[in-house]
C-alpha cells in the first residue's frame, strides 16, 4: 500500500473518529455510579446548589427552583437556589448568555464556549466545567442563548436524571436515586424546528374548569394564575413556547385576572388567542358577558361595518395592555362565538371588509409598537375564512398565515410555492379534542402519533415551520398525545411518518422503564389502531357488521387484560400514573363498544331467546357502570382526591355516554334511566357504515408484490396509519403531482390477484386526506391486466356527507368497475401521481 494512500485513510479514519467523539459527546449523561471526571449530581445524601443571577430572566430562577424539587424528589435531599458563591465543591450555575454576569465570565474567560448557540433562538449548551470559579472544584453549567434556551437547558438536567415531564400533571413520580452522576462531555442543544408551539386550552367546562375552581384557584372558584402556573411549567417541560388560554364558556377571559398574563411573563410563555378571538381579546366573555362592567354600557353588535368605534376601542385596549408582554395578535374577524363575520352577505363584500379590519388592526399595532411588523400577527384561515382567502383575500406578508385540520386531524390546505415566500411563513392549529360535527370527540385522547407524524411532517416540509398549536381539550388525558406533537415540533427529523409508531415505545419506557416499555407500547398502538376506524365518542354513530362487532370485542377484552397483566407488575409509586396515562383511556373505550355493541345485540337475539337477551343487556349496562365507577376512582381516589373534577364520563352530557336501548330496561337503575340530552345538531345523523358486509378480496396496500419509484423520492409503508394499521405513501411530500395524461410516469405499486372472468367492484381505501394546496390533485391510476387506466380523485376536501362519514370510520372510499375477461392471476397496477394520498386497502367486491 503506498505512502499517499496510507495517509488517506488516516485523514478519513481521524475525521471519523473524530465526528463519533463529538457525537458521542453532544448529549448530556446521567449515570447512577461514580465515573472519573463525572460531576456528582446526587452523591451521598449531598447535593449541589443551584447558582443564579439575580438580574437574569425570572424564568430561570423559577426552572432552577423547579430543577431543585426533582433532584429532591429524586434523592430526598432538595439543592438550595442561591445567587451568589457558597463554599461548595461542586455548583450548577444556568444564566443567560448577556444577561447573567456568571455566564458571561466563564465566556470571557475562555472557560465556557457558546459560539454554537449565542444569537440563537432557545438554543443552550450543558457542559461540565473544573474549577469555573474562585473555591469550586467543579461546575455543571447551562448557559441559554436567551431565557427560555436556559430554562429548557435546566429542565433538561431534569429529563435525563429521570423526572418525566408529567411529574405533577400525571404524577410520574422518578425512581429515588442515592447517587447519580453527570459524564464529563457538551450537550450543544441548537434552535427548534418551529419557532413557536404551543397549546389550546379548550372545552374546558367538563374538566379542568371545574378541577381549577375546586383545587387551585379556590379563591376565584375559575382557572386562574395558579393554575396557569402549572401549565406553564409543564409547556416549559415539554419545550413549548405558546399558550392559547381557556375561552370557553364557564371561564372568565384570561385577562379578566391580572395576575395572568403576569404569570405568563414570569414563565417565559407567549401569549396567544384563538382563530375566532382577535387582538387576544376573549369574546365569549368579554363582549358578550362582561363588557358593560368593563365600559359602563351595553355593547352593539359586533359588528366592524356598524359598529367600528367601539370595536376598535374594544381591540385597542388590549394591545395597550398587553403591548409589555410577550404576546402574539390573531388578525381579522369572525363572529362572537366561532361564527362567521358579521355584515356583508357576498363573499367579494367579506372580503373587502377583512381588508379594512386588517389595515386598521395594524395601525393599532404601529400605534404601541413603531411600526405594523413589530407584533407577532397570525391570521388563520379556519372553517369559513379559508373561502374567503382563497377567493383573493390578501394579507400582509409578514404575518403567519396559520393553517388549520379539519377538526379531525387531517389538514385542509398547505402553503403553495409563493406562499412558502412569505416573510411571515406558516403554522398549523392542529386538533387532540374537538366540540362539533359530526360528533365531539372531547372525552378520550385517540388521535395517533402516526397520524400527527404523517399530516405535521407534510406541513412542515411545505414551509410550516412558524408555528404549530394544538387544541388539547382539558389536557387530559391526552398526555402522550400532547408531549409527541411538541417533540414533533422541536425536532420534526427525530419523529416522522416512517417511525413514529415506535414513539409509544420510547415514551413508554421514559415513563415507566424499560422492561414494561414494549408491552405499553404494544398497548397503545393497538388503542390507537382500533380508534382509527372508530373513536369511543363515535360508537353512537357508527354501524359495525357482526364480524366486526366480533373482532373488536375480542380485541378490546385482549386489551383489557393487557393492561391488568402490566399493571400487576407497575411499581407502586407509578401506579397511579398508570390509571391515568393507560388503565382509564384503554378501559374506557373498551367499555364504550361493549356498552353499544352487547346493547344492539340484546335487539337482535330471536324474541324466543330471553335469556340471551337479558344477557347482552346485563352486560350492556355493566359496562356503563364500570365507566362511571372508573371515573370515579380517578376524580376521588387516586392521588388522595388531588384530580377530582378533572374528567367526565359524558361531557356535554351527550347522548353517547348514556345509556343506549337495551332488550331488558327493567333491570336499569333510576340513574341510569335519566334520558341523556342531545345536542340537536346530532339528531337527524344517519349511522355510518364502519365496515362492509361482503368481500371477497382484500388485500393491504402494504402488500403489494413489485413497486416503481422514480428518483429522489420513495414509496414508504406507515405502520400505525389507515384501515389495518399500515398504508403506502409517496414520500418525500414535496414530490411532483402528474397529470393524469402523464400518469405512466408516476410512481406505482403492482398486486396479483386470482379471480374468476366476471364483473366487480374495486373499492379503494385511503385515509381521508385533502389536496396539499389548490395547484396539487389528490389521484390514483388503476390499470387493471393493461387495459384503459381508471382514474380515481381520493380528495376529501369537501365537507359533505362523506366526508362526515370519512372522518367518523376513519377512511375514504372510492368505488370502481372491474371486469375480469379471464379466469386467472389479475395483475392491478396503482399509480400515485400525487404525494399526500396514503392508500389503506383494496377490497373486491
Amino acid at each position: 500500500m503506498n505512502r499517499k494512500l496510507v495517509f488517506q485513510i488516516t485523514i478519513v479514519l481521524f475525521f471519523i473518529i473524530g465526528c463519533s467523539e463529538v457525537q458521542a459527546q453532544n448529549k448530556l449523561t446521567i449515570v447512577p455510579q461514580a465515573k472519573a471526571d463525572a460531576f456528582p449530581l446526587v452523591e451521598k445524601g449531598i447535593v449541589p446548589s443551584i447558582l443564579t443571577d439575580k438580574d437574569d430572566a425570572e424564568v430561570v430562577t423559577i426552572v432552577a427552583n423547579a430543577l431543585a424539587s426533582d433532584i429532591g424528589l429524586i434523592s430526598g435531599v432538595t439543592p438550595q437556589v442561591v445567587n451568589k458563591s457558597t463554599n461548595e465543591e461542586y455548583l450548577i450555575i444556568a444564566g443567560t448568555i448577556g444577561k447573567s454576569q456568571l455566564i458571561d465570565e466563564l465566556i470571557k474567560s475562555g472557560k465556557l464556549d457558546v459560539s454554537s448557540v449565542k444569537n440563537k433562538w432557545e438554543s443552550y449548551t450543558i457542559t461540565t466545567i473544573n474549577a469555573p470559579i474562585a473555591g469550586v472544584k467543579q461546575a455543571l453549567v447551562v448557559a441559554g442563548s436567551d431565557r427560555r434556551g436556559t430554562a429548557y437547558g435546566l429542565f433538561e438536567i431534569s429529563k435525563q436524571a429521570g423526572v418525566s415531564p408529567w411529574v405533577w400533571w400525571a404524577d410520574v413520580k422518578p425512581t429515588p436515586r442515592k447517587s447519580l452522576y453527570v459524564l464529563p462531555g457538551t450537550l450543544v442543544q441548537k434552535e427548534p424546528s418551529v419557532k413557536y408551539r404551543g397549546i389550546f386550552i379548550n372545552d374546558e367546562d367538563w374538566g379542568l374548569n371545574p378541577w381549577a375552581a375546586k383545587n387551585m384557584d379556590k379563591d376565584i372558584k375559575d382557572i386562574g394564575p395558579k393554575t396557569y402556573a402549572k401549565v406553564f411549567e409543564l409547556l416549559l417541560r415539554l419545550r413549548a413556547n405558546l399558550i392559547w388560554p381557556a375561552m370557553h364558556d364557564e371561564t372568565k377571559a384570561f385577562w379578566y385576572y391580572p395576575q395572568n398574563p403576569v404569570v405568563a411573563d414570569r414563565y417565559g410563555i407567549v401569549i396567544g388567542s384563538t382563530h375566532c378571538d382577535m387582538m387576544l381579546r376573549s369574546n365569549t366573555f368579554e363582549w358578550q358577558k362582561n363588557y358593560e362592567k368593563e365600559y359602563g354600557h351595553k355593547p352593539n353588535e359586533y359588528r366592524y361595518d356598524t359598529n367600528k368605534a367601539e370595536v376598535t376601542k374594544y381591540w385597542d385596549d388590549r394591545v395597550n395592555a398587553a403591548k409589555n408582554y410577550e404576546s402574539m395578535y390573531t388578525i381579522g374577524m369572525r363572529g362572537v362565538r366561532d361564527g362567521s363575520i358579521v355584515g356583508p352577505t357576498t363573499k367579494e363584500g367579506k372580503i373587502a371588509l377583512l381588508d379594512t379590519i386588517m389595515t386598521d388592526q395594524r395601525k393599532i399595532f404601529k400605534k404601541y409598537f413603531g411600526a405594523d411588523t413589530n407584533a407577532l400577527q397570525i391570521f388563520c384561515p379556519y372553517k369559513e375564512v379559508l373561502s374567503l382567502y382563497t377567493a383573493g383575500l390578501k394579507v400582509p406578508d409578514d404575518v403567519t398565515l396559520v393553517w388549520t385540520d379539519d377538526n379531525y386531524g387531517y389538514i385542509r390546505q398547505l402553503s403553495n410555492p409563493s406562499e412558502q415566500k412569505r416573510s411571515g411563513s406558516s403554522g398549523i392549529y392542529y386538533h387532540l379534542s374537538y366540540l362539533g360535527g359530526p360528533h365531539d370527540y372531547t372525552w378520550l385522547s385517540s388521535n395517533s402519533p402516526s397520524l400527527m407524524a404523517y399530516e405535521m411532517t407534510k406541513a412542515y416540509q411545505f414551509g410550516a415551520d412558524k408555528f404549530w398549536v394544538v387544541n388539547v381539550g382539558d389536557i387530559k388525558p391526552a398526555e402522550m398525545e400532547i408531549e409527541f406533537f411538541l417533540d414533533m415540533a422541536w425536532d420534526t427529523k427525530k419523529w416522522t411518518p416512517e417511525n413514529a409508531t415506535q414513539y409509544a415505545r420510547y415514551w413508554a419506557e421514559k415513563t415507566f422503564g424499560a422492561a414494561l416499555a414494549p408491552e405499553i407500547a404494544s398497548i397503545k398502538n393497538e388503542y390507537y389502531q382500533l380508534a382509527q376506524s372508530g373513536k369511543p365518542e363515535h360508537m353512537g354513530i357508527l354501524q359495525f357488521d357482526n364480524e366486526s362487532k366480533t373482532k373488536r370485542l375480542a380485541a378490546y377484552a385482549n386489551l383489557i387484560e393487557k393492561v391488568n397483566t402490566v399493571k400487576s407488575r407497575v411499581p407502586k409509586l407509578l401506579q397511579d400514573a398508570f390509571f391515568q396515562l393507560m388503565e382509564y383511556p384503554v378501559k374506557g373505550a373498551a367499555l364504550m363498544n361493549q356498552k353499544f355493541f352487547y346493547a344492539q345485540m340484546s335487539l337482535e337475539v330471536p324474541a324466543t331467546d330471553g335469556k340471551l337477551a337479558l344477557e347482552y343487556s346485563q352486560k350492556s349496562k355493566n359496562a356503563l357502570e364500570q365507566i362511571i365507577d372508573l371515573t370515579h376512582h380517578y376524580n376521588k381516589e387516586i392521588e388522595n382526591g388531588k384530580w377530582d373534577g378533572i374528567i367526565t364520563h359524558a361531557p356535554r352530557n351527550l347522548a353517547t355516554y348514556g345509556m343506549p336501548k337495551i332488550a331488558n330496561p327493567e333491570i336499569l337503575s333510576e340513574s341510569l334511566r335519566k334520558p341523556q340530552e342531545y345536542d340537536k345538531r346530532y339528531l337527524n345523523l344517519t349511522p355510518i357504515d364502519a365496515a362492509s358486509t361482503f368481500k371477497l378480496v382484500s388485500i393491504n396496500a402494504s402488500d403489494f408484490k413489485s413497486k416503481q419509484e422514480i428518483p429522489s423520492e420513495k414509496i414508504i409503508t406507515v405502520q400505525g396509519l389507515g384501515l389495518d394499521g399500515k398504508s403506502i405513501s409517496r414520500y418525500p411530500f414535496t414530490g411532483k403531482s402528474f397529470a393524469t395524461s402523464d400518469y405512466a410516469k408516476a410512481p406505482y405499486v403492482e398486486y396479483n390477484v386470482n379471480l374468476k372472468a366476471g364483473q366487480y367492484q374495486l373499492s379503494l381505501k385511503t385515509l381521508p386526506n385533502k389536496a396539499i394546496n389548490k395547484e396539487r390533485n389528490l389521484n390514483l391510476a388503476i390499470v387493471v391486466n393493461e387495459q384503459t387506466p381508471q382514474f380515481i380523485d381520493t380528495d376529501n376536501s369537501k365537507e359533505d356527507k362523506n366526508w362526515s362519514a370519512s372522518v367518523v370510520r376513519g377512511y375514504f372510499e372510492k368505488q370502481i368497475p372491474l371486469k375480469i375477461e379471464k379466469k386467472g392471476a389479475a395483475k392491478i397496477r396503482v399509480y400515485i401521481l400525487d404525494t399526500g394520498l396514503a392508500l389503506s386497502r383494496i377490497d373486491i367486491k
